[in-house]
């Protein structure tokens, strides 16, 4: 694996491990709702795991990360269109996506 792509896996990892920090144990969708702060700075963090995966794919299209499509796409949304994003569909990518794909960075940067 190029050196490059651990970081970007690194990159991944971080945002993720900060997201469940700003959200704590309770992981609650009514305080994520109501805390612009929050919702700003998990946001950050998904236009970082975005990006990275898209770099990640333009650099080895061989590692497949399950909800790419999902978050690059998320990503592009919460860049381009600020003034549409949907507090539901971060909180479900959050709930869905994110369990998983801390698993499988989790994975690759232990081969």
């Amino acid at each position: 694996m190029l050196d490059k792509v651990k970081k970007f896996l690194y990159d991944i990892q971080i945002s993720i491990t900060s997201i469940e920090e700003y959200l704590g144990k309770e992981c609650d969708f009514n305080k994520y709702q109501s805390n612009k702060m929050l919702k700003r700075a998990v946001e950050r963090e998904f236009e970082i795991i975005g990006e990275a995966m898209n770099r990640i794919d333009k650099l080895d299209s061989k590692i497949n990360l399950s909800s790419k499509t999902q978050i690059i796409g998320m990503r592009n949304r919460v860049i381009h269109g600020y003034d549409e994003i949907d507090d539901g569909i971060i909180w479900g990518t959050i709930v869905r996506h994110l369990p998983g794909l801390k698993e499988e960075i989790k994975k690759l940067l232990e081969e």
